[in-house]
């Protein structure tokens, strides 16, 4: 099978078109900017593995058939596991690396690519005529109910087609949807999952907060009930009003797809210095953040769960943060190294290591560094106004309440001269 897809830009800039070809089990394919683009004067490379020149270009070598760009625009485990069912349910055949890509839905598909199979005519996939984009939140109810059945393993079609028609899934292993907001807004609803060990959802909303407070730009996020149970309600960072704005994970703009390597934050901040649009506030809000990581024990730092949005003219800026979740039983260890040399070491000592290498001084990374420590301060009056109960703070205490924790507060005062 061979199916030529154009990619665009939104709202509709045509930019180039992808070739995917399958033979059974084998997959490929390869991408060739258009002229047209190539001639923008607001052309950018859209992957690092794609610069702006004529001809085909093929992904590197691995295990993502598409660019980490296209890749980014599709689901993960929670989304993946929705497609393959529905597609049983309804007697098709199991989806390849293309159906799992162009089954999102086009309005919450993440950033600002677009799929089309007719030149732009339409998109892959869009909405019905007369059909809502998104399904609005006073259907979060109806959407966990669905969510809890396939978790269950006792969903229906109809249920299937919900999570999918309406709130279709993006990436992420948990279960969830995207919603829209009572002002129009797009929005993901996460659900509690039959497996967690503790309140998941206020958790990662108390992170969200107490990332705020200590100077972080973070995902807006709330808590509201359906069916009695918590979600988390947080506002999608990439949409501007209407606009779409481009977006690369961190693995992308690494140009990491396909790599199976450690990498650390000091690679962000090479990358930030020659292409970001504000490389020095970009390169300190990202070591704001890894004392934060360390102190609030969010270890799910891969680099999927870090991001970069278009500021124009082919620089970057990091995305407000997200997917943050305290793991209070987790080994203290971090996914992305501060540096190389650092290793996976999550400690403000292997923090404060690399600060040479950030370009940050020492008594600015204190400052930072007692912004932290003063937000994490109040965490647990935080959790009660978001309504977790007593036992359930306790269940995260060990992620706030650590040896680390002492030790930044012993750092967060310079000593007298």
């Amino acid at each position: 099978m061979k199916k030529n897809i154009t990619i665009f830009l939104a709202p509709s800039k045509p930019v180039g078109t992808l070739v995917y070809q399958s033979e059974g089990s084998r997959e490929a394919c390869q991408f060739t900017y258009l002229q047209s683009w190539l001639a923008d004067p607001e052309r950018f490379a859209i992957d690092p593995e794609l610069p702006l020149r004529e001809g085909y270009q093929f992904p590197q070598k691995g295990h993502n058939v598409f660019f980490g760009c296209l890749a980014d625009t599709g689901p993960d485990g929670w989304g993946r596991k929705l497609i393959q069912r529905d597609r049983v349910k309804r007697g098709l055949a199991t989806p390849d690396s293309l159906d799992y890509l162009l089954d999102i839905h086009d309005a919450s598909r993440m950033g600002a690519i677009r799929f089309s199979e007719d030149g732009g005519k339409s998109f892959l996939a869009e909405p019905a005529d007369g059909k809502r984009a998104a399904p609005p939140l006073i259907e979060i109810s109806q959407l966990l109910r669905a969510a809890s059945a396939v978790e269950q393993d006792s969903e229906s079609a109809q249920d299937l087609r919900l999570l999918l028609d309406r709130g279709s899934p993006l990436g992420g292993m948990r279960p969830k949807c995207t919603i829209q907001e009572e002002d129009g807004a797009l929005a993901i609803g996460k659900f509690p999952s039959s497996t967690d060990e503790h309140d998941v959802v206020r958790s990662e909303i108390l992170v969200l907060d107490l990332a705020r407070a200590a100077g972080i730009d973070a995902s807006q996020g709330r808590v509201v009930l359906a069916d009695g149970k918590p979600v988390a309600v947080i506002r999608r960072f990439d949409r501007r009003g209407e606009e779409r704005l481009a977006y690369q994970s961190a693995r992308t703009f690494l140009g990491a797809n396909n790599s199976e390597d450690e990498h650390s934050y000091l690679e962000f901040a090479d990358e930030l210095r020659a292409n970001g649009a504000s490389p020095r506030a970009d390169i300190e809000e990202l070591w704001r953040r890894i004392v934060f990581t360390i102190l609030a024990s969010n270890f799910d730092d891969h680099l999927n769960n870090h991001g970069f949005l278009h500021a124009g003219h082919g620089q970057w800026r990091l995305a407000p943060a997200f997917d943050v979740n305290p793991a209070p039983d987790k080994k203290r260890v971090l996914k992305t190294w501060v540096t190389p040399d650092s290793g996976p070491e999550a400690t403000i000592a292997a923090a404060f290591s690399g600060l040479r290498h950030f370009g940050i001084k020492e008594t600015r990374a204190r400052e930072m560094l007692g912004d932290v420590v003063k937000a994490l301060s109040g965490w647990r009056a935080r959790a009660r106004q978001i309504g977790m109960k007593p036992r359930e703070i306790e269940a995260i205490a060990l992620a706030f309440e650590h040896v680390e924790s002492e030790e930044a507060k012993k750092l967060t005062v310079w000593p007298r001269r």
